[in-house]
């Protein structure tokens, strides 16, 4: 079954993290997806908090930026969020944003090469296992975690350009894709991702989630168009969904019949009632997606 999912965008305050969790709980959705966007709100400080606000709700981040995060810093975080609620937090990783890592002076030289040493290291220390490596950007010297969770916890890669998607088939357990991938795109993504796969040999499942830039009122498509326009992907055929609870479940599906595990969907900058889109992506949109 598809997973359905809403995200809480960070151009809210951090205060309204608990309504909107505590809306999407009640309301019974899957999933609430957090982002770690420089300079705005912390990713796992986010989500401990929904996740304590919350009985059920799933709770992830997409993504963490590794040049900002120790390995095993994150992995520390990883292996708390899950013992405390297990099974509940989903976690993703990725290059950043490059400007942004260079704002800090975290910026790397090989991003490819930094998260394929990140997430060999990272996906070890969570199955328990003792860890030494001197990588060019990971290095570890006999680093194992006291409290590793019960169960490895899988972690995606968030991936765009080809040799970031088919890593993300190689060496981590889920991929997340931006709002900015059509169904095509989608498509594409998955025969990259098969390709890693297919290179490391592995046989395990491989989730694929996807985020759908969405919008809904009466002044829906408007606001779609205004933010594709403004990140410069109005021309992309088939993006976004604006709409009522039919037009979004349709392309819901597309994303779905292409390939998507999971689909996210992310409110444009300007929704004007944040808990009202968790609680129409839950009760009105999830019954129309299989």
């Amino acid at each position: 079954m598809t997973t359905l999912g809403a995200v809480f965008r960070p151009q809210l305050p951090p205060e309204r993290l608990r309504a909107v969790a505590r809306a999407a709980d009640a309301a019974g959705l899957e999933e609430l997806w957090l982002w770690e966007d420089c300079f705005l709100e912390g990713g796992i400080s986010a989500a401990a908090a929904a996740l304590a606000w919350t009985e059920r709700l799933r709770v992830g981040v997409g993504l963490l930026p590794v040049p900002l995060r120790n390995v095993a810093a994150t992995a520390m975080e990883t292996a708390t969020l899950d013992r405390l609620f297990p099974g509940r937090a989903v976690l993703g990783v990725g290059h950043g944003v490059q400007d942004w890592m260079g704002q800090v002076g975290a910026r790397a030289e090989s991003p490819v090469t930094l998260l394929r040493e990140y997430l060999a290291a990272l996906r070890a220390l969570l199955r328990g296992e003792r860890v030494t490596t001197d990588g060019r950007y990971v290095k570890l010297d006999d680093v194992a975690l006291d409290w590793p969770p019960p169960a490895p916890v899988p972690i995606l890669a968030g991936a765009t350009g080809p040799r970031s998607l088919r890593l993300s088939g190689e060496a981590a357990d889920g991929t997340i894709l931006t709002a900015n991938t059509s169904p095509e795109g989608v498509r594409k993504a998955r025969r990259l991702i098969d390709e890693g796969r297919e290179a490391a040999s592995r046989t395990d499942a491989h989730r694929v989630a996807v985020y759908l830039l969405t919008a809904t009122g009466p002044d829906a498509a408007a606001r779609l168009r205004a933010e594709q326009q403004a990140e410069g992907v109005a021309s992309v055929p088939d993006l976004g969904a604006a709409g009522d609870a039919d037009a979004v479940a349709r392309a819901v599906r597309r994303l779905v019949e292409a390939g998507a595990d999971t689909v996210i969907l992310q409110p444009t900058a300007d929704e004007p009632d944040p808990e009202g889109f968790i609680r129409f992506t839950a009760e009105e949109v999830r019954p129309l997606v299989p």
